[in-house]
């Protein structure tokens, strides 16, 4: 029976990874792009100075909503920065070669004007009840946004991402820590997962908002002592720095010639692999995003920067982080994949210290995607059922936490790069048809900040002229 479901899911998954699919993820973050006039390559520092530089200046937040913006994007870096950032990068280059690398940047690039889209549409059509709960995401800016009609869509969208949580924010997560720990550690995978049960438990009965101040503190701190540890390696590597970079170009259009326990890859793995793993890190287009995006008190296309550089940090910097150190390193003529390859890497570039910083980013890394996405899960089969699943779905979540620290590793990653592109597909389409709102949005945002800039400037002149 077991065999017959992973047959099942392998062709399934051969269908949802097809070439349709991939023309249409990366056809939308292209098409979004040039409906934004590229803005994510126009507008970066812009977006900096709107997003991460705000938070050194004392700011007012008058918008109704249950977290600040920070938290919101913490919460939801929260759910993209966990082991795809270590074990999916790793399993990506292991099986499609350095040149995947190179198609995890192409989708990062145009995936930036997705996730900007994502969290400004989670935002503009959210439902704030009467007692302060905010609700938002795919489903509510695919009926609110496109109309009753295609409700049947947000509720299908709604049942997918419920059912995807259990794969890319559950048992991928709890799999790969109890293998870190059994490693790194000799805990057995059972402990591991009844260990991980109660901490999950523990927060996430309490709400978005508990979620949001962990996510707030843990997600910022591990990502910078991991990239520090990262750039330590290749600064003590620097020499081997453009030998990968050619590696990974290369690789993207020629096949990857075996090397040691390394098998080849070809560019259609490069490209199918890069794509796969790009989406499962950053998660530009599944949507998920928009549902924490959506708790934010802020203004629509505000958010939205936040999301732009969620999908930056995520793939660009973390990700590319984690392959320079595998290439440089040479590991991977190990034939070794997942975490277990980052982790020989890490410590071979830092003996006697590589090895921990891994261990404690996979552990806290996946603790923390693991919150947000049983908050994803719970809202989208509330949005699909109704108020009452909220706490039978928490109690489920929690038990396959188990279940994914127990199993096996390959037949849950292909079981959840399946849910992910079945629960992508809706969002892109409302994506696409909702691409002339996002424009007015960016129009309309822009304007406000020129008025705003103009009536500082006045008011700063009038203050140094002084009474007459």
């Amino acid at each position: 029976m077991l065999q017959t479901l992973i047959d099942f899911n392998n062709w399934l998954n051969g269908v949802v990874w097809g070439p349709p699919f991939m023309i249409l993820l990366v056809g939308t973050g292209l098409y979004l792009t040039f409906r934004l006039g590229f803005f994510q390559f126009t507008h970066l520092r812009f977006a900096w100075q709107r997003t991460f530089a705000t938070l050194f200046r004392k700011k007012s937040a008058q918008d109704k909503g249950a977290i600040t913006p920070f938290q919101a994007v913490s919460s939801a870096m929260a759910a993209t920065i966990g082991v795809g950032n270590i074990a999916g990068v790793a399993t990506a280059i292991a099986l499609g070669g350095p040149g995947a690398v190179f198609w995890m940047w192409m989708v990062a690039l145009v995936g930036m004007a997705t996730k900007l889209a994502e969290a400004t549409l989670g935002l503009k059509y959210r439902r704030v009840e009467d007692d302060g709960r905010v609700s938002g995401g795919v489903f509510y800016y695919i009926e609110n946004g496109l109309g009753k009609r295609w409700k049947w869509l947000a509720v299908l969208y709604a049942i997918l991402a419920g059912l995807a949580a259990f794969g890319i924010g559950n048992m991928v997560q709890a799999n790969t820590m109890a293998h870190a720990m059994e490693t790194g550690l000799g805990i057995p995978n059972w402990a591991t997962g009844i260990g991980v049960m109660l901490l999950v438990g523990a927060v996430t009965l309490g709400g978005i908002k508990r979620i949001a101040v962990t996510a707030e503190r843990i997600v910022p701190t591990m990502a910078l002592i991991y990239v520090i540890g990262a750039v330590g390696i290749l600064i003590s590597y620097y020499d081997q720095i453009p030998g990968a970079f050619a590696q990974i170009i290369s690789g993207a259009f020629t096949p990857a010639s075996a090397i040691g326990g390394f098998a080849g890859a070809t560019v259609a793995g490069a490209i199918r692999y890069g794509i796969a793993r790009g989406i499962f890190s950053n998660e530009a287009g599944l949507g998920s995003a928009s549902i924490v995006h959506a708790q934010a008190r802020n203004k629509p296309f505000a958010q939205g920067l936040w999301g732009m550089w969620e999908v930056f940090i995520d793939t660009l910097v973390i990700c590319t982080m984690t392959a320079l150190v595998i290439l440089v390193t040479g590991v991977i003529q190990t034939g070794q994949t997942g975490a277990e390859l980052t982790t020989s890497a890490f410590s071979l570039g830092l003996p006697g210290l590589g090895g921990w910083v891994v261990l404690c980013a996979i552990v806290l890394f996946s603790y923390t995607t693991m919150l947000t996405w049983n908050f994803y899960g719970e809202k989208s089969w509330e949005y699909a059922f109704g108020k009452r699943v909220i706490l039978p779905y928490r109690i489920i979540f929690i038990g396959f936490l188990y279940l994914g620290a127990i199993g096996g590793l390959t037949t849950i990653w292909d079981i959840s790069d399946t849910l992910n592109g079945l629960m992508a597909a809706p969002n892109l389409i409302a994506l696409l048809l909702l691409a002339g709102v996002l424009a007015k949005e960016k129009v309309q945002y822009l304007k406000e900040q020129k008025e705003e800039m103009r009536k500082e400037k006045e008011n700063g002149q009038d203050e140094k002229e002084g009474p007459g």
